[in-house]
């Protein structure tokens, strides 16, 4: 009779407060698991449980403990209502890690369900790392970029964790969410849940999913005047010492009612209270959304210092941390900027001089049929920058004079303000038209102050700049053991940066000793650039298009045929990059500065040398006293 009784009606969460074990090496706090300990986690995990809803989406930052939740759920249905079950990992790789560091600790540390997977030790077959059986189901873990995986058996429970890091296609199957989607079909009582961070307004799985659904945000009372409110990070607020810095220390969250302040304590205390709220009429798919304020595992000094650094850093920090700590998309400012307001932009300054926050040089040379265009820009801290020189060598690659106009342009130099005399330090130049020609000149002229490079679309890449990578043209039908050295790049992000730095307003002059403040990454124009080139810079804009199987995404699209101004652009970026302006300390900066005699780009001492963005590398020898 003990076998014929039914389980208990347990919710998911019922069942991790009685069952769960977190484990070691997994967990920060190992031991019994309670939901108490992140409120919010319920009203997901009840979602799940609902025979109601069909598709639950969660869109969060990271450190909210939706892994967490997954396995809860995982965990739940092989103990209590057995099902065939998929978990689904932007790859292969993923799929093997979430198998032996997380499930497998659960599954060994949480009785109730040893016995239940086989022994990883036996032979039968029945505990690979990426199918598991149990009685009466079995778990199928797989990578999104694997379609042979998506597409192999039925399942009822479906997982799929980091959407938004899936690719655009399975192979040739089409969208990987969609195709693992098709597997549940059969099912009556499926259950669906999308987990991730989000990305890019307009190109994010996961905010679209969520868009589609309740919208449920979790709702926070007050502790002092009660008002109920959604956690935003615009009422996290912090001091400022006597000199004008920051001290993240200090933040606190302020009611959007009462201002009063709240401490983290307080703050999860307030939390603990809560409760969801949907802004969307139910229609099968409960959508839930949380930032990292919400997390009792995070401090608030901890993202005050992640934002200070993240703001400092630019575009690329920035975006992670909208992602990955506001849970919220990035959108890309990819508005083409008008070029007849960056006519009434336009400075003063000699034609082929440097001005004096200008501490290096770098270039960005386009390859094209009948010409090379080259832009000279000049580089100071904050990333502000000055277009030096824009030089038209005529004849194309075919023609060899045009190679060595282009060779003597890296011996060139130019005058800086200070007196000192500047050369180029790096020179990047595009691959896409004649490679050979550009890498047999690249080769010819040394890496040390040439970058090849190779533009690729798309915004979801770990850097804007990866490389080098050594290729070449073949010899006799034999790769090159050493050849030329290829940085790929990511176009995208750097126009993107390209255009918000030509929004931002010049600020006005406070007194004649202070000089004009400008903002980071401010793009300074000299008098002498014409229309055309203008109008080149500008030449593209962002848009949303959707491709054939209808997924959308952020695509760069020409305005007009010419947009060289704008590619020498974004190589010379390239060339800072590789260099690591965007990596060196205020130190290094003022070291820099300091050879031209110039603080803070007001000094007019001049330099008894040539300026050098690195410096001279010692090679330390140690010599051994082995055998005398």
């Amino acid at each position: 009779m003990a076998v014929l009784k039914p389980p208990p009606d347990l919710t998911i969460s019922d069942w991790a407060d009685q069952n769960r074990r977190l484990s070691s090496e997994a967990s920060a706090e190992p031991g019994q698991w309670r939901t108490s300990r992140a409120e919010y986690q319920r009203g997901i995990m009840d979602a799940i449980s609902d025979a109601a809803t069909e598709t639950v989406v969660i869109m969060s930052s990271a450190q909210c403990g939706k892994t967490e939740l997954q396995l809860c759920t995982v965990g739940y249905h092989i103990d209590q209502d057995p099902a065939p079950i998929m978990v689904v990992m932007p790859t292969e790789r993923d799929a093997e890690t979430w198998s032996k560091d997380r499930f497998s600790p659960m599954a060994r540390d949480t009785p109730c369900l040893q016995g239940k997977i086989a022994d990883p030790r036996s032979r039968d077959g029945n505990n690979k790392i990426l199918h598991k059986r149990f009685p009466g189901g079995h778990l199928t873990i797989v990578g999104a970029n694997a379609p042979s995986g998506l597409a192999s058996r039925p399942i009822r429970l479906l997982l799929c964790d980091e959407v938004d890091r899936y690719p655009f296609s399975a192979g040739a199957e089409g969208d990987p969410v969609n195709l693992a989607k098709k597997r549940t079909v059969t099912f009556w009582n499926r259950k669906i849940v999308l987990v991730s961070t989000p990305t890019n307004k307009g190109a994010s799985r996961i905010e679209a999913a969520f868009e589609e659904s309740d919208q449920r945000r979790f709702w926070v009372p007050c502790p002092k005047c009660g008002h109920e409110q959604i956690l935003t990070w615009g009422q996290v607020k912090w001091d400022k010492d006597e000199k004008g810095g920051y001290r993240p220390e200090t933040a606190l969250y302020h009611c959007a009612e009462c201002d009063a302040p709240w401490k983290d304590e307080t703050r999860w205390s307030a939390i603990s209270k809560g409760r969801w709220i949907a802004d969307a009429p139910f229609n099968g798919t409960a959508g839930f959304h949380l930032n990292e304020i919400y997390s009792p595992w995070v401090r608030l000094e901890a993202m005050a210092k992640a934002f200070l650094s993240a703001r400092a850093g630019g575009d690329e920090t920035m975006k992670t941390f909208v992602n990955t700590s506001l849970g919220e998309t990035w959108m890309e400012s990819g508005e083409a900027p008008d070029w007849q307001r960056l006519q009434g932009l336009k400075e003063d300054w000699r034609s082929g001089t440097v001005p004096s926050g200008g501490l290096f040089l770098t270039a960005g040379a386009d390859v094209q049929k009948d010409r090379i265009e080259v832009d000279v820009w000049a580089w100071g801290k904050g990333l502000q920058s000055w277009l030096i020189d824009h030089i038209v060598i005529e004849g194309g690659p075919g023609d060899q004079a045009c190679w060595q106009k282009l060779s003597d342009l890296l011996g060139r130099s130019w005058l800086h303000d200070s007196g000192a005399v500047m050369t180029l330090t790096k020179l990047a130049i595009d691959t896409g038209y004649e490679t050979a020609a550009v890498y047999a000149w690249a080769r010819q002229m040394g890496f040390g102050q040439v970058a090849p490079i190779k533009g690729l679309e798309g915004f979801n890449r770990a850097s804007p700049v990866t490389g080098p990578t050594y290729v070449d043209a073949t010899i006799g039908g034999k790769r090159l053991r050493r050849g030329a050295r290829l940085w790929t790049i990511a176009t995208s992000t750097f126009k993107a940066e390209t255009y918000r730095f030509l929004r931002l307003d010049p600020p006005e002059i406070t007194s004649p000793a202070d000089g004009e403040r400008f903002p980071p990454g401010f793009l300074h124009l000299p008098g002498w650039v014409d229309a055309e080139w203008l109008k080149q810079l500008t030449a593209e804009q962002l848009v949303t298009v959707k491709n054939k199987r209808g997924f959308a995404k952020l695509e760069w699209q020409k305005l007009r045929e010419r947009n060289e101004a704008l590619d020498c652009r974004v190589y010379a970026r390239a060339a800072a990059w590789i260099l690591g302006a965007d990596r060196w300390s205020d130190a290094r900066w003022e070291e820099l500065a300091a050879q031209f005699a110039v603080a803070d780009g007001r000094g007019t001492a001049s330099a008894t040398g040539p300026q050098s963005v690195r410096k001279a590398q010692v090679r330390r020898v140690a010599r051994s006293t082995y055998m005398g």
